[in-house]
């Protein structure tokens, strides 16, 4: 009976065995690939950042169709913020020269120079900055700029270059009149002015005056005087130009590092023409709700997302900005701690084809005025700039404690150089009782070692001994530090001239 029984048993498992393998091979397709275990996403797969991702034959279940949506809905945000930054930064530039009493073709001037109650990305307290907003929406402006010694350009609203003026410009400090049309306009233009187009309606102008022998009234005169922008339509009846003077005011020119910033960056986007900046940034910011002719409503879960993204886009500016990874990014790697994000030399931060994506975004997030002239000066002509903002030892600078830093002579620079103290927050002049904020070598209180070299002293008081060499920082109050070289000379473009770096003294 056992013998029997077990015998039935397995005639029955090889019928059934049988009978599957049968169904098996008759559910094989008949046109069958040989399938990469590469294209096959898993029932289950595990991420660092979004934990469990769950499938089924490849489809996304809810709970992983929500994370996603919602990284990729931060992952854009972070984005946005990071590339919008050239756009608010003009736009709270010239939202801020409203705040100083100025319209739209009127000359905002430091005549006085410059401090820290007036908020300002990295500026020059030693030299007169002059800055307007030619708007060329409804019309074409005109723009009559004065001979001399003045430096400047005039960008777009998305920080991109449009040209030069003063001595760097095509006149070459003669002066000139220019016309400034935008993308929309298709009328006649009047001869003898050059014509400058632009790809947006909204530009900023800056220009600084350089001081000769410490006579800021001369400097400043042919601005004062002869300085205008009008519209077109004026060209037979052109208005007085008008001047504010800024000195002293407590603006703000600097965009929000918080949800405000997507307020701003919208302001931008609804203002100026639907083609003006890259499809591709242009559809960044659509994705998020910033779009042209729209208005920006986001819900709950979405201002959620907003504030995220600005959170950790701010982090990233500033990992960027004041611990550059790039080796690229330094002028003397393993050597010296001075950095800059003109790495490439180009003011479009191209490098071979490549957009170096971290210097522009470093640049934007520290500094104004896109210019041919700072990024790749000529010999002996514009500007070069380094950042300090670590000791030798590459620890961040501390306000209360003492440095000196040594530039050995002769400084390759052959109008001036200068050094000048930024608040770590707002990258603007650190609010100290020393006006200047810093010190050139044009000031009479700078003395130069007996070898020809300068040693220059940062700390909360003046070294004995030193006090005409020293710049003042605050206690408690971390800061950054640009060294200026104008007209740099062939010494510092071959790197056979180094800064000292910052050593601690006590």
């Amino acid at each position: 009976m056992k013998t029997s029984h077990f015998l039935s048993a397995g005639i029955a498992a090889a019928a059934c065995a049988t009978t599957l393998l049968a169904s098996a091979a008759a559910a094989e397709p008949k046109y069958k690939a040989n399938v990469p275990s590469s294209l096959i996403t898993p029932d289950k797969v595990q991420t660092e950042l979004l934990g469990e991702l769950t499938f089924r034959d490849g489809m996304p279940s809810e709970a992983t169709v929500r994370k996603t949506y919602d990284f990729i809905d931060l992952s854009r945000a972070v984005d946005a913020f990071l590339n919008g930054i050239p756009a608010t930064s003009v736009y709270a530039m010239l939202e801020g020269l409203k705040q100083a009493g100025a319209k739209p073709g009127d000359l905002v001037l430091w005549e006085n120079l410059y401090d820290a109650r007036s908020l300002l990305l990295t500026p020059q307290t030693t030299t007169p900055y002059a800055f307007a907003e030619i708007n060329v929406k409804d019309e074409p402006a005109i723009l009559e700029v004065p001979a001399g010694r003045l430096v400047g350009a005039v960008d777009d609203a998305f920080f991109r270059w449009v040209t030069d003026l003063g001595v760097t410009g095509p006149n070459q400090g003669k002066g000139g009149k220019y016309v400034f049309v935008g993308p929309d306009y298709k009328g006649e233009l009047p001869d003898g002015y050059r014509v400058v187009k632009t790809p947006t309606y909204r530009n900023w102008l800056f220009l600084r005056a350089l001081v000769q022998d410490g006579d800021l009234e001369a400097a400043t005169q042919g601005l004062r005087t002869q300085f205008r922008i009008y519209p077109l339509s004026k060209l037979n009846n052109p208005p007085k130009g008008r001047v504010v003077n800024a000195s002293g005011a407590k603006i703000n020119t600097i965009h929000a590092n918080d949800y405000d910033y997507w307020a701003e960056l919208n302001a931008v986007v609804q203002y100026e023409p639907a083609d003006a900046f890259n499809p591709e940034i242009v559809g960044q910011f659509a994705a998020i709700g910033i779009k042209k002719g729209k208005p920006f409503a986001p819900d709950a879960r979405m201002k959620k997302i907003l504030t995220e993204g600005v959170a950790i886009g701010n982090a990233v500016a500033r990992s960027i900005t004041f611990r550059p990874r790039l080796e690229s990014a330094y002028f003397y790697p393993g050597k010296r701690q001075w950095y800059s994000s003109f790495t490439g030399g180009s003011h479009e931060f191209m490098n071979n084809g490549e957009r170096v994506l971290d210097d522009r975004i470093m640049f934007h997030y520290y500094a104004t005025a896109i210019t041919p002239a700072m990024a790749k000066p000529a010999v002996g002509t514009g500007s070069a700039y380094a950042i300090g903002a670590h000791d030798a030892k590459g620890n961040y600078l501390d306000g209360g404690k003492t440095y000196k830093v040594t530039l050995p002579g002769p400084v390759p620079a052959k109008d001036f150089w200068s050094f000048m103290v930024y608040d770590n927050q707002t990258r603007s002049v650190l609010e100290t009782d020393q006006k200047t904020g810093g010190l050139d070598s044009n000031n009479p209180s700078v003395k130069a070692n007996a070898d020809g070299s300068y040693t220059m002293w940062f700390g909360p008081k003046a070294p004995k001994g030193h006090e005409g060499n020293w710049i003042q920082t605050m206690p408690g109050k971390g800061y950054n530090v640009l060294l200026r070289l104008y007209g740099p000379l062939e010494p510092w473009f071959d790197k056979t001239w180094m800064p000292g770096d910052f050593e601690l003294v006590d």
